[in-house]
């Protein structure tokens, strides 16, 4: 489709900062909550995903959210985009990944960034519902790049329901994300992420004995480490590398069939020059990439009479012209 160098994203007053775009969302943005209807799902391996739900009148629209590393369906970035989209008549279905929902998983293995195969098991559910005639898919950071990944290995087997597709702030290239996470300047995220990480592989240690041993975790500090030791081995891969390689979503992108935006602001600070396809995007036919100069890591804050921010408006505009 194109390379949209110039955005029309301007930060506020105040908010040049990156890490700043990157903290004060998730720290001090309120949304009421959007999807208050929750559905338990099974999945083909005997465990289960929890999607909450938001439904208009009309009904016709569905739009499926994927949330990032850590997150859930509660975070200000998913309401945030689940208000703006319902407000335009879309359905939502924002989904947890495994052990994100409030409850723990029931098996060993829980969600990576490659683990497309989720995605797959909620549009199955939603589209055996014949209401929705259209259907958009919304990643943010890792659940972009899941999603980015899901529609490549589609390409054009995919269900012609599903139109459209934005993703955001998405470490298109995992290896040299997880790199860029170890720099000094990044590591209030770094130990927010372990922070998270740790209390769920103790809780696996104790539900699984034999099949997972504690292989120094109170001393990792990179998901170099962490990859290695658990998600690699756990969802069936060599190692870290192993994982980065076959789940990162640039290689994925050429095969994508749907009008696709992706928004990556060039100062995220997860982010290196690897996740901006930029001679990618200037040759496909279906692919976009717009690059902010600003806007950090989901952030792209904007204050307006509504309270959307410019991310969310701007997924709008390209769902109402793709």
């Amino acid at each position: 489709m194109s390379l949209i160098e110039i955005s029309s994203y301007r930060p506020p007053f105040g908010f040049g900062n990156a890490h700043w775009q990157t903290i004060y969302p998730a720290v001090f943005r309120k949304i009421p909550l959007v999807t208050t209807i929750r559905e338990r799902i099974d999945t083909p391996d005997g465990d289960f995903l929890d999607l909450d739900r938001a439904r208009t009148a009309n009904n016709s629209k569905l739009a499926v959210i994927t949330h990032g590393l850590e997150g859930s369906t509660r975070g200000p970035y998913v309401q945030g985009m689940a208000r703006a989209l319902n407000r335009v008549g879309w359905d939502i279905c924002a989904w947890n990944f495994r052990g994100c929902s409030g409850e723990p998983n029931r098996r060993l293995n829980s969600y990576h960034s490659g683990a497309s195969e989720e995605l797959a098991t909620v549009l199955d559910h939603v589209t055996n519902q014949p209401t929705y005639q259209e259907i958009a898919l919304i990643g943010f950071s890792l659940g972009g790049n899941l999603m980015l990944k899901f529609l490549g290995e589609q390409g054009a087997q995919i269900d012609t329901r599903i139109q459209a597709a934005v993703a955001l702030s998405v470490p298109c290239d995992l290896a040299s994300s997880a790199k860029r996470l170890e720099h000094w300047s990044n590591r209030i995220y770094m130990r927010r992420f372990m922070n998270f990480l740790r209390p769920k592989v103790r809780e696996k240690l104790k539900h699984f004995p034999g099949q997972i041993k504690d292989q120094g975790l109170d001393r990792m500090c990179t998901f170099a480490e962490f990859d290695d030791a658990y998600t690699a081995p756990i969802h069936g891969f060599k190692d870290a590398n192993d994982y980065w390689t076959r789940c990162s979503s640039a290689q994925f992108l050429p095969a994508i069939r749907i009008p696709t935006l992706l928004i990556n602001a060039k100062d995220d600070p997860f982010l290196t020059p690897n996740c901006f396809p930029i001679d990618y995007a200037r040759a496909s036919r279906y692919v976009s990439l717009e690059i902010p100069s600003k806007g950090g890591h989901v952030g792209f804050v904007e204050f307006t009479g509504n309270g959307e921010f410019w991310s969310e408006r701007r997924s709008v505009q390209f769902l109402s012209l793709k």
